[in-house]
């Protein structure tokens, strides 16, 4: 590998030299500039990136902030996978590179199964490896932990929680907006006896999508029923035994809409085990939009989020505050309802 004290005795110029060209090229002079650079193109040399991060205080890397502990599901689900990728491919167009941060087990083991424990820890984190900005994905009792990085003076972007700050803001789909439109639709068909089956009570989004439901339910002429709602974690485990909770009402639901689509699909197998046929029998929407939605059979109806977009607001969001030191305001991106197979007209309409 190419040095810069190579590069710097084939120019016969400083070390420092070398280091202020690629650094501040402004403190010198043109042509040594120009020799510098010409010498590093043949040499194929690169500046050190951390050498460059000493120097400017700042890296081409930006700090994610996840608690991916094989305890708390969150990593695993299609979504955020799907989120992640294009977050990483929108900061990449731009330069920049993602890096997982993680606390120590002693942090961990001093707060068991307490997600961030020690938020300082992460943001000492932050400070020597001289990171530019961070994304924050809550993974499910984070958010309080989120105030301290807001207030930290870092860059920060949160996905899915309300973040405030001078050098704070957020990223959110329009999720109450989503989840009355699926609503409506289910109402449109005849539908009159519309369940749900909610997120985690404390998840921002999940109760964002019950406030939809509520609303979709009232903008139809509906009364909300309490015990059509049933409370599930996102996953697919809790859209099964929650469909079958509602599925043993003395009056079930002829329609449900599920807060993600994991749980929809949970809906649909409990639906085919109590020998329903969806959706002649039971009308099904979910929420997200992930691959499964469209290959299960019946294949979903299902509220799409803008999974791209989330990245690209998200990038777009952390590099403004890092090039002009001021937070933007938050983005709420639309969503979409995809209609499949799912959905049918109330039985004996």
């Amino acid at each position: 590998m190419v040095t810069a004290r190579e590069v710097a005795q084939l120019c016969g110029v400083s070390v420092a030299t070398v280091s202020r060209v690629f650094n501040r090229p402004a403190t010198v002079s043109a042509s040594t500039r120009e020799r510098v650079e010409r010498v590093a193109r043949e040499l194929d040399f690169s500046p050190n990136e951390s050498a460059r991060a000493l120097s400017r205080q700042r890296s081409a890397m930006i700090g994610l902030v996840w608690d991916t502990d094989h305890r708390r599901p969150g990593w695993r689900h299609p979504f955020l996978q799907d989120l992640l990728l294009g977050l990483k491919s929108a900061l990449s167009s731009h330069g920049y590179h993602l890096l997982l941060l993680a606390t120590s087990d002693d942090a961990r083991s001093r707060n068991p199964g307490v997600s961030l424990a020690d938020p300082v820890a992460y943001i000492g984190m932050t400070r020597r490896h001289h990171l530019a900005g961070l994304v924050l994905i809550d993974s499910g009792t984070d958010a309080d932990a989120f105030t301290t990085f807001a207030q930290s003076g870092l860059p920060c972007v949160a996905l899915d929680v309300a973040l405030s700050g001078s050098r704070a803001t957020y990223v959110t789909s329009d999720n109450a907006a989503g989840a009355a439109e699926a609503v409506r639709h289910l109402a449109a068909l005849g539908h009159d006896r519309i369940a749900t089956i909610t997120g985690p009570r404390d998840n921002a989004p999940a109760a964002a999508r019950t406030e939809g439901y509520r609303r979709g339910l009232a903008e139809a002429g509906l009364v909300a029923r309490e015990d059509y709602v049933v409370t599930g974690d996102f996953y697919r485990e809790s859209g099964f035994v929650g469909m079958r909770r509602l599925l043993a009402r003395k009056d079930p639901p002829t329609a449900v809409f599920a807060a993600s689509d994991e749980m929809a699909v949970g809906a649909l197998l409990a639906a085919r085990a109590a020998g329903l046929r969806v959706p002649d029998d039971l009308a099904v929407v979910g929420f997200d939009d992930i691959e499964v939605a469209s290959l299960v059979d019946p294949a979903l109806t299902t509220v799409a989020q803008d999974k791209p977009g989330f990245g690209t607001a998200a990038a777009g969001a952390l590099l403004s505050m890092i090039e002009n030191g001021e937070a933007p305001e938050p983005v709420l991106l639309p969503t979409k309802l995809v209609v499949r197979d799912s959905c049918g007209a109330r039985p004996g309409r």
